[in-house]
């Protein structure tokens, strides 16, 4: 048997799209509902996950417009061993999207440069069309690290006997990005988590608007695979009628109907744990006594709160 301390934790610090849930301006049956406190609705900050080897040392993955919330119900991310401390000891993103950027400016106040790893797309867009690089220069500064998509293995001191190998993902760069109607591989990534002691592997990809043969050579590898959740039908936000646009439009892919995620996520291996993250506030998932969970519920697909912590 394995000891705890041979184990990496996944911490999901937030489980929600853009916008958090429910999102501040809507009102649609969801976000109402949560916000009148019915039963089987539960709130969620915006998209983020910590993976840590020895509970003090974190590798934070996209800093939300939440962090500094994320972090007060996250005593472990401050570990207190000076005056002024932080767990997170470097950031990776996996897109420039606002909703996994704006956070970085909440680390201002370090004593030391924000180590900050992305591609070089990532890299690009917070340095120009949302100059976030030049921002924080004149406050803690900034120690990039451009991330390769070559398949080589990235490591981080504090994250002894582990690895990760970041993939490109077809999906969208930001709005305000001046590629967004052109997109690059390297805008968004998925990673794979790797527990050389154990063995086990995680496949995180908050944005996945298609399952590429890589992709899912990725998952069909990982023994957790922690994936794009955003919407359940591709047309969910134009029958709701926020958005005229569909899903694959905003560079996810829904979890139902022909080619949907579901029907990926049903042929991995059994045994393989399937968790769902990043998800909109319109999502009928986000009711625990919906059909559309039952469905999950029955095809042993979790759905990410808020403080899960996932041991691999």
């Amino acid at each position: 048997s394995k000891s705890m301390s041979e184990f990496t934790v996944l911490r999901v610090l937030g489980s929600s799209a853009g916008g958090g849930f429910p999102q501040w301006n809507c009102n649609c049956a969801n976000c109402a509902g949560v916000r009148a406190g019915q039963p089987g609705l539960q709130a969620r900050t915006q998209s983020s996950v910590a993976w840590s080897r020895n509970g003090q040392d974190w590798l934070l993955f996209n800093a939300s417009p939440d962090i500094l919330t994320q972090l007060q119900r996250a005593p472990a991310l401050q570990p207190a061993r000076a005056l002024r401390d932080t767990g997170i000891a470097a950031v990776c993103l996996m897109d420039a999207q606002i909703d996994h950027v704006t956070g970085l400016l909440m680390l201002r106040e370090r004593g030391q440069p924000l180590e900050l790893w992305a591609t070089p797309e990532v890299l690009g867009d917070i340095a120009t069309g949302f100059p976030l690089v030049g921002m924080l220069s004149h406050y803690c500064g900034v120690q990039t690290h451009p991330v390769p998509l070559d398949g080589s293995a990235l490591r981080w001191s504090f994250l002894p006997d582990s690895h990760a190998v970041p993939l490109a993902l077809s999906s969208k760069p930001p709005p305000y990005s001046p590629y967004r109607l052109a997109p690059r591989p390297g805008d968004n990534i998925g990673i794979t988590l790797v527990n050389e002691a154990t063995g086990g592997r995680l496949f995180y990809a908050p944005g996945l608007g298609d399952i590429s043969p890589e992709v899912w050579l990725a998952m069909q590898a990982a023994n957790v695979v922690l994936v794009d959740g955003t919407f359940w039908t591709g047309e969910e936000m134009i029958h709701a009628g926020l958005s005229k646009k569909h899903a694959l439009d905003m560079g996810h892919l829904p979890q139902s109907g022909p080619g949907g995620l579901l029907e990926h996520l049903a042929r991995l291996p059994a045994g393989t744990r399937k968790v769902l993250i990043h998800i909109n506030n319109t999502n009928p998932i986000l009711r625990e006594d919906s059909p559309e969970r039952r469905e999950l519920d029955a095809a042993g697909v979790e759905v990410a709160v808020d403080g899960l912590e996932i041991h691999f």
